[in-house]
């Protein structure tokens, strides 16, 4: 089996996967006000394609695969999605990222059909402060997606938490005590300036030293612990409490380093960076393996060593322009 390296000598084993640009939301750092003008159906990968992609993906190491969007519950075949993976014998890992809107209907049929782990949206507790984040959204959906998903014996549940100066920062240690009593990972993630406007993003950036600030002012000890996998965030635990929390901090911590993630747009296009405009067209080769092969490691041996989001210094900048695409388009 080959494995792949960039040129960093960063061994990459996870794929990140978009399955649609379509969502059911409109979440204020993932869409613009105006909404998106979405994909052709015909102009995103298909079932069948994007199981030859998996199998190609597999022979170069991959190991892992996370399903993104959009929102991929939103896909109708999703399950069969997922089943046809979990047949795939040497995939070790499914996971799922989803507003969880849809979840309470779905999450028996993920589980049986092999979905191991979820990462489900969830911003605030606030109904109305959820509403004006995701433009319209019902938090009560998404309650009990996590109800539905909290049965079904699901290897780990992740709440992801984007923070937004003066929506939902006075909520962080509401999200802390939520894990005395479920058995959770509650993610708190750093706003990134991606479709975004420099001035929007930086009035409503918000450091994560805020989360250790707001514990310490309240008393709350916490431990740092180490969870199963190699993703991107920092994780801790109040001694005697369930579940726990973690920092993922793309602005001001070292969220690159240990990079070893590949994304798949849903119209077949790998970026290699998030946040850089460079991609390279992988469909037109699904069926070819050697030109796939070549492919991926191209864009692997273009991938930068940081993101450089936000650098206070532009002369420091070395890469070309951010991603035209916004962050629905990517699967994050």
């Amino acid at each position: 089996m080959e494995y792949l390296y960039d040129q960093y000598q960063r061994k990459h084993d996870y794929l990140r996967l978009s399955i649609t640009d379509r969502c059911n939301l409109r979440c204020v750092y993932c869409m613009p006000k105006g909404g998106m003008t979405f994909f052709p159906r015909d102009q995103v990968l298909s079932q069948d394609e994007i199981i030859q992609l998996v199998k190609n993906f597999v022979a170069l190491g991959i190991t892992k695969v996370r399903l993104t969007g959009g929102e991929p519950l939103v896909r109708r075949d999703v399950v069969e999605i997922v089943r046809r993976i979990h047949e795939i014998p040497e995939i070790e890992d499914i996971s799922m990222t989803t507003n969880g809107l849809y979840l309470s209907r779905k999450a028996h049929e993920l589980r049986e059909a092999g979905l191991d782990r979820l990462n489900i949206s969830l911003d605030t507790f606030k109904p109305e402060v959820y509403k004006q984040i995701t433009r319209g959204g019902n938090i009560r959906q998404v309650q009990m997606g996590i109800a539905a998903a909290a049965m079904e014996g699901f290897k780990k549940i992740k709440l992801n938490l984007v923070l937004i100066k003066g929506q939902n920062d006075d909520e962080v240690l509401d999200f802390i005590r939520y894990t005395k009593d479920h058995n959770v990972n509650v993610r708190f993630i750093e706003f990134m300036p991606i479709g975004n406007s420099e001035e929007a993003w930086s009035s409503e950036f918000v450091s994560l030293a805020n989360v250790f600030d707001q514990c310490k002012a309240a008393g709350i000890d916490y431990r740092p612990i180490r969870l199963p996998g190699n993703g991107p965030s920092d994780n801790y635990q109040v001694p005697g409490y369930q579940g726990s929390f973690g920092l993922i901090h793309p602005i001001s911590g070292r969220f690159c380093e240990n990079c070893n993630r590949l994304r798949i747009t849903a119209d077949g296009y790998i970026k290699a960076c998030l946040y850089w405009n460079e991609e390279i067209n992988v469909r037109e080769t699904i069926g070819d393996f050697e030109k796939f092969r070549q492919v991926i490691q191209q864009a692997l041996d273009n991938k930068p060593l940081n993101h450089e989001m936000a650098l206070s210094d532009t002369d420091q900048i070395v890469h070309e322009a951010p991603t035209w695409r916004h962050m629905s388009q990517i699967g994050g």
